[in-house]
């Protein structure tokens, strides 16, 4: 009988597979992101997200071991669907070939298309045993190098002799990135980033902490199917319950996805492997399968932090343990003197244990995370007023802080319910709790209830909130998903927030909400498009200037946003897009308008790729700025502000030299034809016209 369904599935699966052998389809990221994401701006960690989403396509799930919350990493499958997926191989046992995807009920030709950029069938996993780490390291990995240099070719104010000493730029104008990686899914991963931005040097300074470049990351990880689970080593994260704790990578939140990617797995350890300079422990890390239905997860990091110290010392780097912190500096910037004398100014050690319960027999799990870090001096904010005092007077101030957690997940028929909750040592307290499924074949929902106190106090946690840390807020998110056949898909919804205390740019409690309604509609295998209409409501101070005695006047401030897409695909070797979208900001009766037009095209020759945009932009104030995503060369992701009158052009071009090697250029040019110079400080260019190159090389091994 089962070779009767898979005899058919391959026949009807290669009406929308060309090859006659199985070939893994690559990934398209810009239309991904269009999926995925409601508003593309700075806010969000894209190198983070999009690091995490392709190392999916780099090293596939291998659909035989895949767990639960491996699925729901994906953002493609519903509850209904994982159910399904699960029942289906716990039936027929292990799959043997991709096709077998097709006999899945309520996996339809659409889900199957998106979900097989990121999946596999290791058929070595289904025809050997068990082998040593050390011959798997031998036989089953794959790796690659990966060399990238940019550069802007106009000159900046902070290379030049007129820039101020806090202007001026110690480094050359060229970017440097350089990283290796050997691993295997679910298995191994061994990996070094090494990085240098554009303005700083490569020199060797041990007095102020300069080691060459200005960036290294390391990290060796193992998995493993018996007692010791996991092992990591160097630079990693963890990603515990919704993220209010320990929340590693892949996270979403609030997007066009309006259900699955407001929950979290809890996937534990994972390596660390962007250039993003915070956000990540150096240490070691290991689980224990203590029992089969009972985990234990530990760690200890110990790296030094960005910040600027206040000290009576002379000392340069303030190595005297009497200064405080007066701040954390997140940018990873080291151009100018000051920055250079902000790195690496402060030790941070962080330990953290969780200890996991998942019966086998129940799609239940509940977790209990206690997490300590301390600093090597206090942390005292600067405080420039008595506003400000007040503003910050709940803020973390202190060497040590601790948190303790618990968080759980259950699932039951087509239902999903998860929740994290925490105290920090201050006595504040964070939690966040949800249920999301199906309802109908066609018809999914969220809802997602979410309070996080004004003095909780957590630094690696990033659960669905609307302010930029889990602080000082109350929300309630509903969200549904409605695709009534595989034209049509409509997703919304609805966020309400309040802040219970003053916030940035915030000078009294505040509340506010934001909404979401997408329309998306497929015309053809080739052509689609959707519109879609975001509006933010906020309290915000009535005068944008700085005073740090006085409380100003709060209004209501109502941003709208809207887009209208449309992408037409000839065949596998062209493809067209327009985007047009636009921006409305009013506050205190004043009223601002901003809107972008781009088009871009790509072409496939084969070993040759080329992709380019033209892009029309206006807009009245900084508030109606428009952010596009960009195509870029590979792991690198370009989201410029369109901010004034003016043009976006770019031309780029992929080429594989061989099986093993590809090579990427780009050339990108903004033009303001109303400006005599572009950007401030060292930032500063003189003319109307900034342009940007990029070079990249690929080796595969």
């Amino acid at each position: 009988m089962r070779i009767y369904l898979l005899l058919c599935m391959f026949f009807f699966f290669s009406l929308f597979v060309s090859a006659q052998t199985y070939q893994r389809p690559e990934i398209d990221v810009m239309q991904w992101a269009e999926d995925i994401f409601a508003v593309q701006d700075e806010d969000l960690n894209y190198e983070d997200i999009y690091e995490s989403l392709l190392q999916f396509y780099q090293n596939p799930l291998d659909l035989n071991k895949a767990k639960y919350e491996d699925l729901i990493q994906l953002y493609v499958l519903n509850e209904v669907q994982i159910q399904s997926f699960l029942v289906y191989r716990n039936k027929f046992g292990s799959f043997l070939t991709i096709y077998e995807l097709q006999a899945i009920p309520n996996f339809t030709i659409d889900v199957i298309k998106k979900l097989l950029p990121f999946v596999s069938i290791d058929e070595i996993s289904i025809k050997k045993g068990s082998q040593s780490l050390w011959n798997r390291l031998q036989n089953d990995g794959t790796g690659y190098v990966l060399m990238r240099t940019d550069r802007t070719l106009e000159t900046k104010k902070g290379y030049t002799e007129q820039a101020t000493p806090s202007q001026k730029y110690t480094g050359s104008p060229w970017r440097t990135y350089v990283r290796a990686r050997y691993s295997k899914a679910q298995d191994f991963s061994i990996g070094l980033t090494i990085e240098k931005d554009a303005g700083e040097q490569i020199v060797w300074q041990p007095e102020k902490r300069q080691y060459g470049f200005d960036f290294y990351s390391f990290h060796a990880f193992v998995q493993s199917e018996k007692k010791w689970k996991t092992l990591a080593f160097g630079d990693f994260q963890l990603q515990i319950g919704q993220g209010l704790l320990l929340a590693g990578g892949f996270a979403i939140g609030k997007g066009a996805e309006t259900v699955q990617t407001v929950r979290r797995p809890t996937t534990g350890l994972r390596p660390y492997t962007s250039s993003l300079e915070t956000g990540f422990f150096r240490g070691v890390g290991a689980t224990y399968q203590l029992t089969n239905e009972l985990s234990f997860t530990a760690f200890v990091s110990r790296i030094r932090r960005n910040g600027q110290i206040n000290t009576d010392g002379d000392s340069l780097l303030g190595d005297d343990t009497d200064g405080t912190i007066q701040n954390v500096a997140l940018s990873g910037w080291h151009r100018t003197e000051r920055e250079i004398n902000g790195k690496s100014r402060f030790l941070e050690f962080t330990a953290g244990t969780h200890l996991l319960f998942k019966p086998k027999k129940i799609p239940f799990e509940i977790g209990f995370t206690f997490l300590n870090t301390q600093f090597d001096r206090p942390l005292q904010r600067e405080f420039r007023g008595q506003k400000d005092a007040i503003r910050y007077q709940f803020e973390f101030s202190g060497q040590s802080n601790y948190n303790i957690g618990t968080h759980f997940s259950y699932q039951y028929q087509n239902l999903s319910f998860f929740g994290e909750g925490a105290i920090s040592k201050s006595g504040g307290k964070g939690a966040i709790a949800g249920v999301l499924g199906t309802l109908t074949p066609t018809l999914d929902f969220a809802w997602v209830i979410r309070h996080y106190d004004k003095n909780f106090h957590t630094f690696f946690g990033e659960a669905l909130r609307e302010g930029s840390r889990n602080i000082n807020e109350q929300g309630i998110y509903w969200g549904i998903k409605f695709t009534p056949n595989r034209q049509w898909k409509i997703a919304a919804y609805y966020d309400y927030f309040r802040f219970p205390w003053l916030k940035f740019r915030i000078d009294a409690p505040s509340d506010g909400a934001e909404w979401l309604c997408r329309i998306t509609h497929n015309f053809s295998k080739k052509i689609n498009a959707f519109v879609q209409i975001r509006e933010e409501t906020k309290d915000r101070n009535l005068s944008s200037e700085i005073s740090n005695t006085t409380f100003k006047s709060i209004e209501k401030s109502i941003r709208r946003n809207y887009w209208l897409a449309a992408s037409y695909k000839t065949d596998k070797n062209f493809t067209w897009n327009m985007r047009w979208q636009a921006s409305t900001f009013d506050i205190g009766g004043q009223h601002s308008f901003g809107w972008a037009l781009v088009q871009d095209l790509e072409y496939n020759f084969g070993k040759f790729k080329l992709f380019g945009r033209l892009a029309l932009f206006e807009t009245d104030d900084f508030d109606t700025r428009q952010y596009i995503l960009e195509r870029d060369v590979l792991w690198f992701f370009t989201l410029p502000p369109y901010y004034g009158e003016g043009q976006r052009r770019y031309i780029g071009m992929e080429y594989a030299l061989h099986k093993k090697c590809k090579i990427w250029l780009k050339w990108a040019e903004f033009q303001f034809p109303n400006l005599k110079e572009i950007g401030v400080a060292g930032e500063n260019i003189q003319g109307n016209t900034r342009t940007d190159i990029r070079m990249q090389v690929k080796y595969n091994f």
